[in-house]
C-alpha cells in the first residue's frame, strides 16, 4: 500500500486567490459593462528591458548553430552571470561575496521553499506574520508543525509585524533555529534598518540559528541609508543565506531566473555537534535535483548588469515606485492610512474594517481588485495589500474610482 506524506493533510486549505477569482467572476457576470482593474496580484505588466531582450534573442540564435549550441549547463549557473552578480550586487557595496557563493536558479520561490530540505525536521522555525505563504507551507510539508488552529500552526514561532513596530518585528524571545525574513517586505512594504537587521544577526550568532533572508524586492530601495543585503551586516556571513530574484527587478516573472547566496562560512551542525558548510549541502542538493536555468535566460539576466541594462532596470522600477506613490496619495485622499510603497512595490493599507469587507467594497463599488491581508496570516487581518504592478493609466483610474466609491 502506497502511503502519503500525511503532513500535507495539515496544510490549511488556502482559498485566498480562489475566493478572489470567484468574487471577480461573479462581479463581472453581474456587471459585464465594467472593466476590472487588478491591483491584487504581485505580477509585473511592463515589457522586458530592451537590453535583456536583445541578449535573449542573441542567445537563442546561438542555439541554432552547431558552433555555439549549448546543452546542459552548470547546475550552479554560468560563470558569466555568477561573476556579474558577485561583482555588481555585492562587491560594489563592499560585501565580500565571490562567484562561488552564488547559485543561479529558476525562481526564489523554489529556493526559499527547497532550502528547508537541508535541515532536520526537528528544527524550531520562526516566520514573520504577515508572511509569504511558501515559508510556512514548506515547513508544514516537512513535518515541523502541529495542526492549524486560529489562523496559525502549532509549533511555529510567529513574529508579528504591526503598525506599532513599523511592521518590522524584533527577534524572537524564545530560542529558535531557523528564521525567515523578507525585506523590503511582501506584503507590508516595510524595510529594515541596519540596526534592526543587526539585532537578528546577533540573535542568530548567539543561538547558532540560521537566517533565511528574502531580498526579492531589493531593486526598489531608494533610501541610501537602508541596507541592500543581509551581508552588509557584520557577522551575517556566518549565519545567513540570501535569496534574490529577477522577477520584479527586470520583469522576469515569465522568464524565471533568480539566485541564492551562501558564503562558505555559514555553518549548520550534525546531531553530534560537527559543523557542516551549508554551501556544500546546497551545492549537493542543486546538482542532484536541478539541471540549471536555461542558457538564453541566464544571458538575458546577465544583460541587466551592463550599463544600459542597469539604466533600463532603474527606469522600470522607478515606474512602479511612481505607481506606488500615486496609490499612497490616492488612499490618503480617500481617508486611509497606508504603509510601505516608498522603497517597495506594495502598499499596506489599514482597512478600518475586516480585510474581506474592504476587498468586496472596493470590488463592488469601484471595480478594483486588492488582496485581503488576512490571506497573509493572522496579523494581516484588518489590512489589504495593493500592488503597484500595473500600467500607470489603470492605477490612476483605480484611485479615482476608490475615492468616488468611498465619498
Amino acid at each position: 500500500m502506497i502511503q502519503i506524506n500525511e503532513h500535507y493533510q495539515k496544510l490549511a486549505a488556502s482559498y485566498l486567490f480562489v475566493d478572489i477569482a470567484k468574487s471577480i467572476r461573479a462581479h463581472q457576470e453581474a456587471h459585464p459593462e465594467q472593466d476590472i482593474i487588478k491591483l491584487g496580484i504581485g505580477d509585473v505588466t511592463r515589457p522586458l528591458p530592451a537590453a535583456t531582450l536583445e541578449a535573449l534573442h542573441t542567445a537563442i540564435d546561438e542555439m541554432a548553430s552547431p558552433d555555439t549550441f549549448r546543452g546542459y549547463g552548470p547546475e550552479q549557473g554560468y560563470d558569466f552571470l555568477r561573476e556579474a552578480i558577485a561583482r555588481e550586487d555585492f562587491q560594489s557595496r563592499g560585501v565580500a561575496i565571490s562567484p562561488d557563493d552564488v547559485f543561479v536558479s529558476d525562481g526564489s520561490k523554489c529556493d526559499t521553499g527547497n532550502i528547508q530540505e537541508l535541515f532536520s525536521p526537528d528544527l524550531r522555525v520562526a516566520v514573520p506574520d504577515p508572511v509569504y505563504p511558501v515559508y510556512v507551507d514548506t515547513n508544514v510539508m516537512a513535518g515541523r508543525t502541529g495542526v492549524f488552529e486560529n489562523g496559525r500552526y502549532q509549533g511555529l514561532t510567529y513574529l508579528a509585524g504591526t503598525k506599532e513596530n513599523g511592521f518590522v518585528p524584533p527577534p524572537p524571545k524564545e530560542e529558535v533555529d531557523l528564521i525567515y525574513l523578507c525585506f523590503p517586505n511582501n506584503p507590508t512594504g516595510a524595510t529594515a534598518t541596519r540596526e534592526q537587521l543587526a539585532a537578528y544577526v546577533e540573535y542568530a550568532r548567539k543561538h547558532q540559528a540560521l537566517i533565511l533572508f528574502d531580498a526579492a524586492y531589493v531593486s526598489f530601495i531608494r533610501d541610501p541609508d537602508l541596507p541592500h543585503s543581509i551581508f552588509e551586516i557584520p557577522g551575517a556571513e556566518t549565519c545567513a543565506v540570501e535569496f534574490r530574484s529577477f522577477s520584479k527587478t527586470a520583469g522576469f516573472t515569465g522568464l524565471r531566473c533568480a539566485y541564492t547566496v551562501i558564503p562558505p562560512t555559514v555553518q549548520a551542525w550534525t546531531s553530534n555537534g560537527t559543523p557542516v558548510a551549508v554551501r556544500d549541502l546546497w551545492a549537493r542538493r542543486q546538482t542532484t535535483k536541478f539541471n540549471g536555468a536555461s542558457y538564453p535566460i541566464q544571458r538575458a539576466a546577465g544583460a541587466i548588469y551592463t550599463p544600459r541594462g542597469t539604466e533600463e532596470v532603474r527606469s522600470l522600477t522607478d515606474y512602479y515606485l511612481e505607481n506606488a506613490r500615486i496609490i499612497r496619495q490616492g488612499l490618503d485622499q480617500a481617508g486611509f492610512n497606508s504603509y510601505g510603497g516608498k522603497n517597495a512595490p506594495y502598499v499596506w493599507v489599514d482597512a478600518q474594517r475586516p480585510s474581506w469587507e474592504l476587498f468586496h467594497l472596493l470590488l463592488e463599488k469601484a471595480g478594483v481588485v486588492t488582496t485581503p491581508g488576512a490571506g497573509f496570516g493572522a496579523a494581516g487581518e484588518g489590512y489589504i495589500r495593493i500592488s503597484a504592478f500595473n500600467d500607470r493609466e489603470k492605477v490612476e483610474r483605480a484611485m479615482e474610482r476608490i475615492q468616488a466609491a468611498l465619498k
